[in-house]
């Protein structure tokens, strides 16, 4: 049976998705892009973003009682390759060996003009 997993400490889902969802002993995050607890893009550079985004992968992670150690698979989604080697550094410093099965795939556009997102699957602990 699957399970809402819901905080105040990301964004709120506008829509007909939830932040994160468990199916058995698995946790499936939405796409996170780098809004606010208060649903604004932070302004800044693409580093700054990135950071925004894995606080609200933390926060939803968290929530469901799990860490960046437990998650298994991740998909990146950004409009421009050229900042593929900030995001991944960004991205490198929350994770630690082994590091979990990633894509990353560049799309013309993404929700409210974001220039990245992100979502994660993690096994619970």
């Amino acid at each position: 049976m699957k399970t809402k997993i819901e905080t105040v400490n990301a964004p709120k889902a506008t829509g007909p998705f939830s932040q994160a969802v468990i199916e058995g002993n698995l946790i499936f995050t939405s796409g996170q892009i780098y809004l606010t607890t208060k649903g604004k893009l932070i302004e800044g550079s693409i580093e700054e973003q990135t950071h925004q985004i894995m606080k609200n992968l933390k926060a939803i992670l968290e929530k469901a009682n799990a860490a960046f150690a437990d998650v298994v698979k991740t998909t990146i989604y950004v409009t421009d390759m050229a900042i593929y080697g900030k995001i991944n550094e960004v991205y490198g410093s929350y994770l630690s060996e082994p590091y979990p099965a990633r894509e990353t795939v560049c799309v013309a556009e993404l929700p409210l003009g974001a220039k990245i997102e992100i979502s994660m699957i993690a096994v619970k602990p």
